[in-house]
């Protein structure tokens, strides 16, 4: 597993360990590694909104069921996961 070292202020430090202290993180690594997922998640999200509406404005008569979304969210899952690196 990679490295990666980082500089943040003192102030920034002290938040980092009340963070950790408050959501029962053993190392600040544990911690930086749960911020990352958070961001990679928001990141996939905003990316399936975006195929949502790219196709809501696309203008198809598809009736709007509960089907519809789940499938739709489907198969934007599986494009964005084709284009992850």
């Amino acid at each position: 597993m990679p490295v990666t070292t980082i500089s943040i202020s003192d102030m920034m430090m002290d938040f980092v360990k009340k963070q950790m202290k408050k959501r029962g993180f053993m190392n600040v690594s544990e911690y930086f590694r749960f911020l990352l997922r958070n961001a990679q998640e928001q990141e996939s999200g905003e990316k399936i909104e975006g195929l949502l509406m790219k196709g809501l404005e696309a203008g198809i008569d598809n009736k709007l069921t509960r089907e519809f979304w789940r499938d739709l969210k489907i198969e934007a899952i599986q494009i964005i996961k084709k284009h992850q690196p």
